[in-house]
């Protein structure tokens, strides 16, 4: 069993779109739409997603990102999620390990520098 101490924690679970029998899940914009129900408006009155829940593709496939501190922040919406991906058959995975995440956000802050 590999070390799982706190820079090998995982931090975040990706819910993707293919069905537990490999098929595709449909709509082709289901991504968007759970991420859009997670969204709120910011500052310049704009939807922005949640820090916590953001679509991506990965390897040509659309998933939704979740950050697992979700669970603490949000524990219904975090509950929410997972039964959307069980209700609709969808394969979830871990995502990134804390060092991973970590190196991602300074990699994110030095390309706006």
């Amino acid at each position: 069993m590999p070390d799982r101490g706190p820079e090998n924690a995982i931090v975040e679970f990706v819910i993707t779109g293919t069905t537990l029998d490999g098929k595709p899940f449909r709509p082709s914009d289901w991504a968007e739409r759970l991420c859009g129900v997670m969204s709120a408006f910011g500052g310049d009155h704009r939807m922005q997603y949640s820090p916590f829940v953001h679509p991506v593709t990965a390897n040509g496939v659309r998933c939704v990102v979740v950050d697992v501190r979700l669970e603490e922040v949000e524990p219904m919406a975090y509950r929410f999620l997972l039964s959307f991906a069980k209700d609709n058959e969808l394969q979830v995975r871990d995502g990134r390990i804390a060092e991973r995440s970590k190196l991602a956000e300074m990699q994110r802050v030095g390309d706006t520098a």
